[in-house]
């Protein structure tokens, strides 16, 4: 089961990953909106495979019947190795542009409020909240599970789903041998 998890987990992340390179020109053009949405559809395309994961584990190994509670077991294992290799590749993705995300995130910003009007004591106030935030980011012991808790809340939901969905042995069945 370990190897099963592990697959599915690291399929996952490899997609999540790929996905996210691919757009992130996209997060750095002017005037683009929707990339957080962009970024949450990724995940949640490639955290199909918790469902994949589990239909083969409960067609394979149990001979077509799970019960809930292991089928979200193995779903939250396969979500947090995806979540694992997500970390990693954001953080060296962080290392290769020298951390400098959070400063041009900040930046972008603060640029899109002012040139929607904000001034004053809210621009002060949402200036002074970027530079908190910029500063705990800087820190790995915050940024690590800031960046783990991006993507596994949508793997939660989706082993939940998995689980309710699979524990059902009429829902996608597997294919008698022929």
């Amino acid at each position: 089961m370990a190897r099963l998890i592990l697959t599915y987990g690291l399929i996952s992340g490899l997609i999540i990953i790929a996905g996210i390179i691919a757009t992130l020109p996209l997060a750095h053009s002017p005037g683009h909106s929707g990339g957080v949405l962009l970024g949450y559809l990724i995940m949640l395309i490639a955290l199909s495979s918790i469902l994949m994961g589990v239909r083969q584990h409960r067609d394979r190994a149990l001979g077509g019947a799970i019960g809930f509670w292991p089928a979200f077991g193995i779903g939250l294992a396969i979500a947090a190795v995806a979540s694992v290799a997500y970390v990693v590749a954001w953080e060296g993705y962080l290392a290769l542009t020298h951390y400098r995300f959070m400063g041009e995130y900040v930046e972008q910003t603060l640029a899109a409020k002012r040139a929607a009007g904000v001034t004053g004591a809210a621009y002060a106030k949402l200036a002074a909240e970027l530079e908190a935030m910029k500063v705990a980011y800087a820190d790995p012991v915050q940024r690590l599970p800031m960046t783990f808790l991006e993507i596994f809340p949508v793997g939660l939901l989706v082993a939940l789903a998995s689980a309710a969905l699979l524990r059902n042995p009429k829902f996608l069945p597997s294919k008698p041998a022929g």
